[in-house]
């Protein structure tokens, strides 16, 4: 009953993790907000929600392209008036050694702007309001690569482990 109507934004909503928290989330009464960019990969998770009696809905965003952040935030609020609880779980992993790397600076920018600056957006987006309602909780889903590295996730890796670091220290 604690989830009871509480609005809840997951980002990488359709698979994995953030697919399961959501239906985890629907199920203890929570209005599931889910984040992707493929409205077609969302619509069998929304319809398995409301089939089992929850609320859905999904917002389609590039989490990677800052303003698109920015609409997202501003369309939630529109929409709920709020974010209670934000799961900041979208993700890209790039599997490639550091050699194979050197002329491919995108794949450090691609990581790094959906694993750090994307939840770091969507966080200091929505902290105000959580203040302010003097409740919010914000989930970063991060990897064990940042505590066990493995070869050729030099970009994932350091993208993660930016976002650990926010986290402890905020």
């Amino acid at each position: 009953m604690k989830l009871k109507d509480k609005v809840i934004v997951i980002t990488g909503g359709t698979s994995g993790i953030g697919e399961a928290t959501a239906y985890k989330m629907a199920e203890g009464g929570a209005q599931v907000v889910l984040v992707a960019r493929d409205p077609a990969k969302a619509a069998p998770v929304i319809a398995k929600i409301k089939a089992a009696g929850g609320k859905a809905k999904f917002y389609a965003c590039d989490l990677a392209e800052i303003p698109e952040c920015d609409k997202l935030v501003a369309a939630v609020l529109k929409d709920f008036g709020r974010c209670d609880f934000l799961v900041n779980n979208a993700g890209r992993s790039i599997r490639r050694s550091l050699a194979l790397s050197t002329n491919r600076m995108h794949d450090f920018e691609r990581t790094i702007e959906i694993n750090y600056y994307a939840p770091l957006r969507l966080i200091l987006a929505f902290l105000p309001g959580m203040r302010r309602q003097k409740s919010g909780h914000i989930v970063n889903i991060s990897s064990i690569g940042t505590q066990v590295p493995p070869p050729r996730f030099s970009a994932y890796v350091a993208s993660k482990a930016a976002l650990d670091a926010f986290s402890r220290c905020a």
